[in-house]
């Protein structure tokens, strides 16, 4: 198994008898997200999504990928929030965060969209500058604010650097099937598409192919992914708690937030890890929050962040728990060199590969936490293979849903999230807000 779930540093925060006691719970939400009754039932796509996808489709973003290998220098992926955390987590998580400088024989990557940054956009013009470019706009309706101004930028330089014709072969576009702006836009203007499901939230839809084009742009083998989910699928399909890890995770994370521990601090040892926890983030808060309850999804890298956050995990309120992610298996090898002078101190560490330092700095940590008040979980990841972070993502797909439904909330919409779009959109004098334009601007003083 790709995943395993690790509970040994639990036992004096999670009993036995209250794992038994929450079992009936866990029947419920599976029943719930089985039987496909539970609050929003129409967005579980993601579900069988690893056996269950367009195989036409799949075929299509492969050869599109292969396309854009040959054509460009710079791919540009444009999307907000699920439209661009999946993938990004993955090309870091499977190829490296320094994956634009490092030698490849595929484009460099980069993210735009996902943030309104006069600098951001200037500084990636500057990059695409003598590059050849194709970019990717991934939206449902092609009129969120973030990508759509990139979108608008980065068409209008493909377009004066090659021609309206010429960057039609360099514009890809990921939206709904058949309906909204993007959509109708995209098919008058010839560009090829590729489908956002109707029943996959954006937060799930990595496997699809709002993630799967960028990360196969970047070398990376999309089959392997899919049948890593897909065994992850069928590995979960038993509620016993004594048998699914998955499904484990869920429950303690409930126990834990019903003793007051409020925040979940994911926890990478790896710096290929910082992206993977920010899709995470935004997968268990926009699934959980609401409703004025849900676990506050934090993260850190150790050993980076010992040094920081260390303190205040370490002694600071207990309200929180972790849990850590162990790569187990690591090809690289990386012994420590010796010094004759021995000016560290530090000549005990002589040729001690630096990946066993790592583990047993993991393991220091694990005991002074969970010495120090801090519940620690620890998940077990075969190896960084593409199988196994396939596992991993619908690993953590699947215990989000049943969280949520334990935790009484539908996790499948983001209400909150409109918020902050009817302010911006009525401050900007977007036609049809100004009622509330006036009085939000009455409110600012």
């Amino acid at each position: 198994m790709s995943v395993r779930l690790n509970t040994n540093y639990l036992s004096s925060f999670v009993s036995s008898e209250e794992l038994a006691n929450i079992q009936p719970q866990v029947n419920v939400a599976h029943e719930l997200l089985t039987s496909r009754t539970g609050a929003g039932n129409d967005f579980l796509g993601w579900t069988t999504l690893p056996v269950d996808y367009d195989k036409e489709e799949f075929a299509r973003i492969k050869a599109a990928a292969e396309k854009i290998k040959k054509s460009c220098d710079v791919f540009i992926a444009i999307g907000i929030g699920g439209s661009y955390l999946g993938s990004r987590a993955v090309i870091e998580f499977l190829k490296s965060p320094l994956y634009n400088n490092l030698p490849k024989d595929t484009p460099d990557i980069y993210f735009a969209g996902n943030t309104i940054s006069a600098v951001a956009i200037d500084e990636l013009l500057k990059i695409c500058e003598g590059k050849d470019v194709c970019i990717n706009v991934i939206s449902k309706s092609g009129t969120t604010t973030e990508p759509a101004v990139a979108f608008r930028v980065l068409r209008a330089l493909l377009e004066k650097k090659y021609g309206v014709e010429g960057a039609r072969e360099r514009i890809f576009v990921t939206t709904d099937k058949a309906k909204g702006t993007l959509k109708h836009f995209s098919d008058e203007a010839g560009y090829e598409t590729f489908v956002v499901p109707d029943d996959v939230g954006g937060r799930f839809s990595v496997l699809t192919a709002v993630g799967l084009l960028p990360i196969a742009v970047a070398g990376i083998d999309i089959d392997g992914l899919m049948n890593g989910a897909a065994a992850a699928m069928e590995a979960y399909k038993c509620p016993d708690l004594a048998q699914n890890d998955c499904y484990k995770y869920a429950a303690i994370r409930n126990i834990l937030y019903r003793k007051g521990k409020t925040t979940e601090i994911l926890v990478g040892y790896e710096l290929y890890a910082a992206m993977l926890n920010e899709w995470w983030k935004q997968l268990y808060g926009e699934s959980e929050g609401k409703d004025q309850r849900g676990i506050f999804p934090a993260s850190v890298i150790f050993s980076t962040d010992l040094h920081s956050l260390g303190q205040y995990i370490q002694d600071g309120m207990r309200n929180l728990f972790e849990t850590v992610i162990s790569v187990e298996n690591n090809p690289v090898v990386f012994p420590i060199p010796d010094d004759p002078a021995n000016i560290d101190g530090l000549n005990f560490l002589s040729d001690m590969d630096l990946n066993q330092v790592k583990k047993t700095a993991m393991q220091a940590t694990l005991l002074a936490h969970v010495d120090g008040g801090v519940p620690n979980m620890l998940i077990e990841l075969a190896d960084r293979t593409e199988f196994s972070l396939g596992y991993l993502l619908y690993f953590f797909e699947l215990a989000c849903a049943i969280s949520g439904y334990m935790l009484g909330v539908n996790p499948f919409n983001q209400p909150g999230v409109e918020a902050y779009k009817k302010n911006m959109f009525a401050l900007l004098g977007k036609p049809g807000y100004e009622d509330a334009r006036a009085a939000l601007e009455a409110r600012l003083g």
